[in-house]
């Protein structure tokens, strides 16, 4: 009997500091709106609305070098490329086009594909500009350092 007590104590305990928390925090059991998500690191913003002309049956995206890709379906990057995606993608133009979050397409030894996966890091050693990516479905960042010779290409969108 004891425990038992013990037990709903220790359960009613916690539902308080639950909802007290719940409450303080400004969130309402009716909007689930008012929860916060944690941020995630994004790519770089690279289309203008300028960029992007819709019509009644037909889209036009006015980006110069752009061109299509479509992927392999390894999950390394689900949830946002998967079987049937088509990413659009440019080729940077140098070291400083490339940013933490952006998503690049690169080869490298240890793949005869080449390789999507998102930028992670950006540093600089003896060797110069480098960076560390990793894929967004993946535990481990890839191995080694990526130099901006090995970057085939830079995603700017996905149609889906």
């Amino acid at each position: 009997m004891r425990d038992l007590i013990k037990i709903l104590l220790i359960s009613l305990v916690f539902l308080i500091g639950w909802t007290s928390s719940y409450v303080y925090s400004g969130s309402s059991f009716e909007n689930p709106s008012s929860f916060v998500s944690k941020e995630l690191i994004s790519p770089q913003d690279r289309v203008s609305e300028d960029d992007v002309y819709i019509f009644q049956n037909q889209i036009i995206i006015d980006i110069e070098g752009v061109s299509g890709a479509i992927y392999a379906d390894t999950n390394s990057m689900d949830p946002l490329l998967d079987d049937g995606a088509i990413g659009l993608e440019i080729v940077p133009s140098s070291e400083d086009n490339i940013f933490v979050g952006d998503v690049v397409s690169f080869k490298t030894s240890w793949s005869n594909n080449l390789i999507v996966h998102r930028v992670i890091m950006i540093g600089e050693d003896d060797d110069g500009w480098y960076c560390v990516t990793k894929g967004d479905n993946s535990v481990f960042t890839d191995p080694g350092k990526l130099r901006f010779e090995d970057i085939e290409y830079l995603l700017i969108g996905v149609l889906y």
